[in-house]
């Protein structure tokens, strides 16, 4: 049954549910992945490379703290490199997760459900190996609290004039939400698992995790309050959290910063990479979990429809930064832009706008929105399209400034490139580790859209075996 359906599903594209499901199966199917589901080869093989991967960058954060920042490819005039290249991308791929689960939550958009939880995971993952660049950068790492506004007995202050302050904030303000937001989603679903487990052990664990949730009213009372303020509070975060990123550039003087548009430009190219993760996610979970129920064609449509538009936005953002550099008559901005597209960086300036605006015109398509194939190698484009972009913005500005004694070239050393590659690793580990221990997709989400569901198309609700059942074993 659950294999026809799939296969009814994968010709059917308006809906976000498969028909045919229960709140027993509902229950079950998701639940079934972490508590009884065995480990597969894939898992552990891409677990353990992922393990691999993240060992190098811890080895490689040992080297930078012994000796130092110069291991990283970063020069003068080229201060910042891989570490805000990296840093400002990674905080990119963390934005869908709260657009997902906040924004479209007060909107009342049903097809969120079945994405919302592993692309918040995915969100505070993608913000913890954010986090780490701008740390290592510092230099000395352990005088990090020296950004923070604590009473000292010199007097001394952060320059409340440089964004860089703006972000230890903007980040900690939009982390810190992010968890909570999470973890209070989880509360229901870890109730279910403490109530089914088999294992002493995560029984206790599921069960302190659970806060005493027994699925009484007033339990849901609360819930309900606190998930919806929540999701008022991050929602100003999607914009707030990138755009205060872009201020790091645009309140410099440097050519090709100092502009207006970086905010909006910056939070459209957020919104673009970030929900081209979670298609990259999404595929292979849908595919390897049997989840394609659940996570339908219509969820990769309407996640196609938003990376077409966010692209054109992306696209525009490009069109205009040409369109200034030339309107201003300003000097250094007409070379900036002359630099970027015939300089020594052409190749990546060319690169960049081959994967983010013209491989993106293939969603016009409704064969290529309902293609997961093809979906899945266009999202894995745009996010490196979308690493381009930060690289030439950072690159190209520093390398070519005011002053032409000052030119230099950049190219990212070995620990450059074994930092990045290791937080790729770092990010996939805690991926993996997620999908096995905590609910990959919302249970109580799903079983209330499946209410919804039915209310809708007028089905019975006769089956009040399976149902009282399922209460059972999630409210205990």
């Amino acid at each position: 049954m659950a294999s026809d359906r799939s296969e009814h599903q994968e010709h059917d594209g308006h809906s976000v549910l498969a028909p045919g499901h229960t709140y027993a199966s509902v229950t079950d199917k998701i639940s079934s992945i972490v508590l009884t589901s065995p480990f597969r080869r894939s898992w552990i093989f891409g677990f353990a490379l992922s393990f691999a991967l993240t060992m190098m960058l811890l080895t490689t954060i040992a080297g930078v703290l012994i000796e130092g920042v110069g291991l990283f490819g970063i020069r003068r005039p080229i201060m910042w490199g891989f570490d805000i290249v990296n840093f400002v991308w990674w905080i990119g791929i963390g934005h869908a997760g709260t657009l997902i689960s906040a924004v479209l939550l007060l909107f009342r958009q049903e097809w969120r459900t079945s994405i919302n939880r592993f692309a918040e995971a995915m969100t505070l993952f993608a913000v913890a190996c954010a986090g780490l660049y701008p740390l290592m950068h510092m230099g000395r790492p352990w005088y990090f609290y020296w950004l923070t506004p604590y009473p000292n007995t010199m007097a001394l202050w952060p320059q409340w004039r440089s964004p860089l302050v703006w972000d230890v904030f903007a980040v900690s303000t939009y982390a810190s939400v992010s968890l909570l937001f999470w973890y209070v989603g989880l509360i229901p679903d870890l109730a279910t698992f403490r109530d089914r487990s088999r294992h002493k052990l995560s029984k206790i664990i599921y069960g302190i995790l659970a806060m005493g949730w027994r699925g009484s009213a007033i339990h849901w009372h609360r819930y309900r309050t606190a998930y919806m303020l929540l999701a008022g509070i991050a929602t100003p975060l999607v914009v707030s959290v990138h755009t205060v990123v872009s201020l790091d550039f645009s309140a410099g003087v440097v050519p090709g910063w100092h502009t207006t548009i970086f905010p909006p430009y910056f939070v459209a190219g957020a919104i673009y990479s970030g929900f081209a993760m979670v298609v990259t996610l999404a595929v292979p979970l849908r595919r390897y979990y049997g989840l394609q129920d659940f996570i339908t064609l219509k969820h990769m449509e309407n996640m196609a429809k938003i990376l077409l538009v966010t692209g054109l936005i992306v696209t525009y953002g490009y069109m205009l930064e040409a369109f200034f550099a030339w309107y201003s008559g300003n000097t250094f901005e007409k070379f900036m832009m002359k630099n970027r597209a015939t300089g020594p960086y052409w190749h990546t300036y060319a690169l960049l706008i081959l994967c983010n605006c013209l491989s993106v015109q293939v969603l016009w398509s409704k064969w290529a929105r309902t293609c997961i194939p093809l979906l899945w190698v266009l999202s894995i484009i745009i996010n490196i399209g979308m690493w381009l972009e930060r690289y030439v913005i950072v690159v190209t500005s520093l390398t070519r400034d005011f002053v032409p004694g000052a030119w230099g070239m950049y190219h990212g050393d070995v620990a450059d490139y074994t930092m990045y590659y290791g937080t790729i690793g770092l990010f996939f580990a805690l991926m993996f580790l997620f999908i096995r221990v905590l609910p990959v997709i919302s249970i109580v989400e799903m079983r209330e859209l499946l209410a919804e569901t039915r209310e809708r198309s007028g089905e019975s609700h006769d089956d009040h075996h399976d149902d009282e059942l399922d209460l059972a074993a999630s409210s205990g």
